[in-house]
């Protein structure tokens, strides 16, 4: 069974290694009980949304960018090998027509 938690988890602790944190730093920047946060990145509690933002933010990192890879990596996870990296034609004419309206 797929956790999302767990994604999301591995995820956040990809980001921080990558940036070069400490479980320590992120939680405080990010106003987070390191032990929460800690737990968080082992799949173990689930995070709000509100956690998730001040977590992406005290990363540097936009959650749309740490959502996108959680989608990307359950993608994979259910076997679709591919996924689409670009918005289908219908949904951005929607778009392009909403923002000319403004």
């Amino acid at each position: 069974m797929i956790l999302v938690r767990q994604e999301i988890g591995e995820v956040l602790r990809d980001f921080r290694q990558q940036k070069g944190r400490t479980l320590r730093q992120v939680a405080s920047r990010a106003s987070v009980a390191l032990g929460y946060l800690s737990e968080v990145e082992r799949g173990q509690k689930e995070a709000s949304s509100e956690i998730l933002a001040s977590v992406a933010e005290a990363l540097d990192v936009p959650i749309s960018t740490i959502m996108r890879e959680v989608g990307d990596r359950l993608s994979v996870m259910e076997g679709l090998q591919t996924f689409p990296d670009v918005v289908p034609d219908d949904l951005l004419a929607e778009v392009d027509a909403e923002l000319s309206l403004r």
